[in-house]
This record gives C-alpha cells, structure tokens and sequence, in this order.
C-alpha cells in the first residue's frame, strides 16, 4: 500500500516542498506540494526526478576502506578506526594545517552539512581550509563583507514587488536561483512583465532568461564590472542618485569611478555608450529596481569588484533595503538580533597560502591552490599531507583536474564523505557514505538566508533508515570524534558540546532573550528526537522569531514547526538596516580600503581586448552537482556536452554543426561535438560544468556511457579575482579547431600569446 509524505527537495537553492508517494520504502513519484508556504506547488525537473536520484543502484551502501591498495566494503566500525589511525599520526607529527578539509556544494543543501563543518574545522584547527564557494560566490561574500561587515550579509531583490530587474551573469531559468532563494523563478519573472515591470538581462549568451527579457546585453565576457561602474558613472554624472541611508563615502565612490565614463569602457565591454547610459537612467527612474548579479559576474578577473558595484548601484539608486528593491532576509535560525551600532568589520588576508600566497578569504582559501598545497614543497610549513574532502568532487570541479588527481594520490590519507565513487572520492582511504535524501530530515539553514519571503519549514525523514545504513549528521559527529583525538566517544556529545556552548554564550549576551538564565534549565527544555533536532529548537527559540525559551509564548519552536508540516509564512522582506550592519562605522560601508586599491587594475582593464575566442560555462534545469549526470532521468535531450560556437566563428574556423573540435586552454585541451547556435555571440564559445565522467575507478555507470568533457581541465588555476581567490572560469582565452584540421600544431603558439 503506497503512502505519501511530505519534502524539501535538496536538489537546488529552490527549496521546493514536495510530496512524496512511498511504496515500501521506496519513493515512486514526486510531485508539488501545493500546500507548501514558499513553493506552492512549483517543481523542476530535478524535484519531478527525486525518487530516481534517491533509488540510484550507484549510490553506496556500505563504507569502504583501502587494503592492499584496493577499496573494500567495512563495517562502520573498521572504517571509523581507519579514519582515525590514518588521520591522528598526520596532525600529531606535521601539525593541524598539515590536513586539508574540502567542503563540496551539497554541503549547504543537508542539515549535516550545516551543522557540523564548523564544529570538525575548529577541533582540527587547520587554516588549509578549500570549499566550493571559491568556485562560485567568494566575490559577493567578500564584498558583502567590505560593505556591510558581515561576508553572508547578501541582499536579495524583492522579486515580488520590484517593478524593475536587471540580472547580469544570472540565468535563473535553468538554475531556479542562486544566491536567491526563489521557488518558480521563471513565474515571478513572467509576474514582473505582467504587473508592467521591466526585466533587463546582460549576458554574453541568449540564454532562456534573456529570451524572457525585455532588453538582453550581449557583454563581452569578462568585463561585467566596467558596465556597472560606467551604469554608476552615469548616475554621478546626471545626478541620478539617491542614496539610502545610514552609508558613508557616496562622494568617495564618484570620485573613484569618474573615469569610467560610458565612451570609455564601450569598446572593452563591446556595448555602446548610449546603451550604458539607458541602461543606468532605466534603472534610476524606476519606482522601484534591483539589481541581481551571479556567477557569470562572480567568476571573472573581477569578480569582488563587479558584485560591489552590483550593491553600489542599488545603494545609489535609494533601492537597498526598501520594498521593491534588494533586502537582506531574516531566517528563523538566524542569531537573535543585537542592536544596532559598530561591530567588528571584516578583514581579508589574515593568513596565506603556502606556495602561492593567496590571501585567507572568510577563513578560505583558493580551491584553485588545492593541488600545490599538495604536491609543492616550501620552506613555509608543511604541506597537504591528508584531506578530509565532505561531499566535494573537486577533480572536476577544480581548474587543473589531471594535475589535482595526480596529487590525491600522493597524500599520506584521504577520506571522502560521499555517496558515490567518483573522480574525488576513488583516491580517498576511506569512503563514508550518507544515506539517500529520502532517509534524512531536512531545514535549510543557508537558503532562508537568501530567502525571497521570510518563512520557516523542516520535514523529517520521509523513509526509515535503512538497516546498515548511518544518519549523515552521525557520520560527521563520529568523523570529528575521529579526527579531534576522541575516537569512540558518543557522537551524541557533538550535539551537547555545542548546545551547552550555544547557551553559555547566550546566557551572558545582554540583548539575547535567556541573558542571566541558567543555561542547563534552558537545555532541559529542548524538544527533538535527536541532537540535531535539539540543535534546531535551540537556534529557532533563540532566532528573531523564537519563543525566547518562554519569553514569547507565540515565539516559534521545533514543535510548532512540527505541527505545521507545509511551513509557516513569516511575512515578506522587510527593511532591516541599520541593525545587520557589522562594520566598524555601523554604516555601510561603500568604498572599503581593498576596493578602492583593487580599482585601478579594473582601470587597466579598459585597454584590454582579446583578439581570440574566450570561454564561459553554462548550466541546465536539469542539472546542478556532477553526480547528476549519473541519473537517466536528469539527461540527454538538451542537456548534453557540446560546444556553443557562433555561425560565423563556426565559418571561419571550418567548425561543422556536431562534429569533434578540439578547445585549447592554458591547463590542457579537450575535444568536444560542436553545436552551432546564434545563442552564443560572436567571440564566445561555452562548455558546460561538471562533466568529464571517463576516469577509471569510478562507479557512475550511467555518467560514464556519457562522459563528456571537464570544462575546468581547460584551466591551469592561475587566473584568480585576487580579493576574493575566485577561480576565473568566464572570459578565458582559447583556440578552437576542429579535430581533423591540419596545422592544429600551432594551438598551442596561439594560446601561448593569449594567456
């Protein structure tokens, strides 16, 4: 007899609710949870797929451990006591940053993931430090931080109430969001054109969005912040500003940008000056705008700079932190509130690299840098020698994959917490694998940062654990037991360590609601079935909208989340500031030192113009993490490996709808089918990310009958945004030629004057 139970789907920043139908144990149908407070019954291909990802015959069941240099199923036990015979002698002789921790994205859609990476890196210690993050939004959390105080202080647009939106290097239609968390993304665009607003899209490519615009910008890719700051210029120039309140230097930042005056930057962007200066009046003469940058502005030569200048034209425009406009959302989970006033600020460059001294970016360093922290000696300090890598495939996500694959396999222990053997995991000594997403409770802990509207939702596992199997927050409570010298304790005591440590702090706050209380009397009143459980009735007590352990009767707790299983609505965005500010001004800040020093090479910038073609990723609906390519139902059709290439590129270079070319970069070169398309400008060719499934020792059968290409292999991890240690991966020089083409030898004296 098949029954339903409700989820929130983990597979994108969406966050879908969904219901699921269960036969047995197995889920046989996904569908929108009509009910749901955030979606309302929006699903994407990826949710419809959600019994198909949870059922994969790949996924594994049992740990693995290496002996005799081949990896074998073990028991929890065996491998846990692997782990910590291999990573204890590591620490104890060469020193904590002598082990590497790699945090992959999956990290921030599981509750695991969430809640128990900080607590493994503080009782390691180590500052070797690498997340996805630098593959991805390192430049909005740095200028975020610069601005405001605080690196996940990230402002959203209104999408609901804002009459005008321009999105530069975002295309929500195939991501469902990033950075904003927006279920049916593609309505409440279709909704801003139908309530008469504007939608505007700048991006190298017609991508799904920009066919949904209003107006699309073609911008030579790369150059993302010399539009912003000429869009600023222009609103200096005209007097078109407005600013919001509670900023300082507005005045600083017209002096520092009036030099990129539209005429100015016009060539290097390849958008003409009198579209610029439309493009900065529009925004001006709003009612209300937003503007929305993603990873098309994020990983480019300046990314911090572009996502800044994302912010200063909202701040400008009066449209930061007022409805209609961009605000900073309020999760249930978030840290009670404290007043108003100057906090700590945020600082960059507090220690470095070994090898190439790429500064710390919020406790991080370049993901890029992975494999020479490995495999390069120096006199500072030691290197890599062990690596814990938690749902990360940075093989293929990473610039250099061959050279970071030759480096796994020269550390002395590698565990991987991952549900399949892929192109990470097959070095690791020990493989952990968590349970599917079915068996596991869910809270978005970092989406409802990011949130659209304020609300709340958490399900609990929709499916039993299955016998043999561990709860993921259990595998990383036992995996820094191990690691932390504590092997054996009870992974119960994570959870207590950090709910005692929560409420001892929040007891000697003065503006938390339980100041002066007891916090053992507080502990006694948590409600859960488990440690992690507890953990959350503890944050949302103690959050904005809490309970307050009792201060506020109608305050939220786990158990009245519990007792709304669709959620429960916490309003729409609501101005904010000055309270989230965190700076030493207690002001936003809008020209920080490291911005103003980092300008000038942005000025540089205004001479250069690649003679070649230059690369950009893309993305599918279909598609998010590398391990999707290993569901049937998640690919071919559209979503397929190839090469976007222009017509006339395709006719100069004798490039064949569908037939093999071979794409040159300073990190390698790799051969893909060619798909001609007008969807792409002249210029510009596009792989898309996370494919690449051909290395041996992997367990992706259906990937590999498919493998494609690893569009990072293209990239030798030198190009770095140097504030934020972003990875370049958009506007990369390269050749192209197709496979067959006689003198092909002189790719590489071509690329060679590129890069």
């Amino acid at each position: 007899m098949s029954r339903t139970a409700l989820r929130i789907c983990p597979l994108c920043e969406a966050t879908c609710g969904l219901t699921l139908t269960i036969e047995g144990t197995r889920v046989t149908h996904a569908r929108g949870d009509r009910d749901d407070v955030f979606s309302k019954g929006f699903i994407c291909p990826k949710g419809a797929s959600f019994g198909a990802v949870d059922a994969d015959p790949d996924r594994l069941r049992t740990p693995l451990v290496r002996r005799d240099g081949e990896l074998r199923e073990a028991t929890w036990e065996e491998a846990f006591d692997a782990v910590a015979a291999g990573i204890r002698p590591v620490v104890e002789r060469y020193g904590p940053n002598s082990v590497g921790v790699v945090l992959g994205n999956p990290n921030v859609h599981t509750m695991a993931g969430a809640l128990y990476p900080a607590v493994l890196l503080a009782g390691l210690g180590t500052r070797s430090v690498f997340t996805a993050s630098t593959v991805d939004q390192m430049p909005k959390h740095v200028s975020s931080g610069l601005l405001y105080g605080d690196a996940n202080a990230i402002p959203v647009p209104d999408l609901d109430h804002t009459d005008h939106l321009l999105l530069i290097g975002a295309n929500p239609l195939e991501s469902n969001g990033s950075l904003c968390t927006a279920p049916d993304f593609p309505g409440k665009l279709k909704a801003l054109k139908a309530r008469g607003g504007t939608l505007v899209v700048i991006d190298p490519r017609r991508t799904r969005t920009a066919k949904l615009a209003d107006r699309h910008i073609a911008v030579r890719p790369g150059t993302d912040a010399l539009l912003l700051a000429a869009m600023a210029q222009v609103l200096f120039a005209e007097d078109l500003t407005e600013p919001t309140p509670h900023v300082q230097g507005v005045e600083d930042v017209a002096d520092a940008l009036r030099e990129f005056t539209p005429e100015a930057v016009a060539a290097a962007c390849d958008v003409e000056a009198g579209v610029i200066r439309t493009l900065a009046r529009e925004l001006a003469a709003a009612p209300t705008a937003a503007v929305y940058g993603r990873i098309g502005s994020c990983t480019v030569p300046h990314g911090t700079l572009a996502s800044w200048l994302v912010d200063v034209l909202n701040i400008l425009t009066g449209n930061l932190d007022r409805p209609g406009g961009a605000l900073f959302p309020q999760a249930a989970t978030d840290r009670t509130p404290r007043p108003a006033g100057p906090g700590r600020g945020f600082a960059l460059g507090r220690w470095h690299s070994r090898v190439s001294r790429h500064p710390e970016a919020k406790g991080e360093l370049p993901l890029s840098a992975l494999a020479e922290e490995i495999d390069t000696a120096t006199e500072e300090g030691e290197p890599v020698r062990a690596l814990l890598a938690v749902a990360a495939n940075p093989v293929l996500s990473a610039p250099d994959g061959d050279r970071l694959d030759k480096a796994l396999d020269s550390l002395d222990f590698m565990v991987s917490v991952d549900p399949y053997l892929n192109e990470t995991s097959r070095h690791a000594d020990v493989v952990l694998p968590p349970p599917p997403p079915s068996q596991s409770p869910h809270h978005d802990f970092a989406f409802n940062t990011l949130a659209v509207r304020n609300q709340v939702r958490y399900t609990r596992p929709a499916v039993p654990l299955e016998s043999g199997r561990m709860a993921e927050t259990e595998i990383l409570a036992r995996l820094i037991l191990a690691v932390t010298g504590m092997h054996g304790a009870d992974p119960a005591a994570v959870d207590q360590m950090v709910i005692d440590q929560t409420l001892g702090k929040a007891v000697k706050e003065p503006h938390s609601p339980v100041h002066g209380r007891d916090p053992r009397e507080l502990a006694a009143q948590l409600t859960g079935d488990t440690g992690p459980e507890r953990r959350l009735d503890m944050m949302l007590r103690l959050g904005p909208y809490g309970d307050g352990f009792g201060v506020r009767p109608d305050g939220l707790t786990l158990e009245q989340l519990l007792a709304h299983p669709h959620g429960v609505d916490l309003g729409p965005l609501r101005p904010r500031l000055p309270q989230p500010l965190k700076t030493r001004s207690g002001k936003v800040e809008l020209l920080p030192q490291p911005i103003a020093d980092d300008l000038p090479r942005l000025k540089r910038a205004l001479a250069e113009r690649p003679d070649g073609l230059v690369l950009v990723g893309r993305r599918h609906l279909r598609s998010n993490n590398s391990w999707m390519h290993n569901v049937p139902a998640l690919t071919g059709g559209s979503n397929r490996c190839t090469l976007h290439i222009h017509p006339e590129d395709a006719e100069r270079l004798g490039v064949r709808d569908g037939a093999p070319v071979r794409v040159k970069g300073a990190g390698g070169e790799v051969t893909a089918p060619a798909e001609v398309t007008d969807d792409v400008r002249r210029g510009v060719v596009s792989l898309p990310h996370g494919w690449g499934h051909n290395r041996p020792g992997t367990r992706l059968s259906h990937a590999a009958t498919d493998p494609g290409v690893n569009v990072n292999q293209l990239l030798d991890g030198r190009l770095l945004d140097p504030l934020s240690g972003n990875a370049v991966l958009n506007g990369v020089p390269v050749v192209v030629a197709p496979e067959t083409a006689p003198g092909c030898a002189s790719v590489t004296e071509k690329l060679t004057a590129l890069t």
